[in-house]
């Protein structure tokens, strides 16, 4: 009884490997262009995220100069006592 119930449900599983097989070049294919190209999303999400980087960057280099500058100038109204 078994066997004869057998073909049928072969024949259904058949046609999905077949329909699988037929349509696995294109979602391939999808895939491969996907992995490739950016979307608008991930564009504004990389600039933006470069934006701030080099924000942080510039904002680092100003302290950095702004400090060096008072440190000179410290220096220079020392320098000034001394010869005084």
């Amino acid at each position: 009884m078994m066997l004869a119930a057998l073909p049928p449900m072969l024949g259904g599983c058949l046609a999905k490997t077949a329909w699988d097989v037929a349509t696995l070049p294109v979602k391939a294919t999808g895939q491969v262009i996907d992995w490739t190209t950016t979307s608008q999303e991930e564009a504004d999400r990389n600039y933006g995220r470069k934006m701030r980087k080099q924000e942080a960057r510039e904002g680092r280099e100003l302290r950095k100069e702004m400090k060096r500058r008072k440190a000179e100038e410290r220096q220079m109204r020392r320098d000034d006592r001394d010869d005084d």
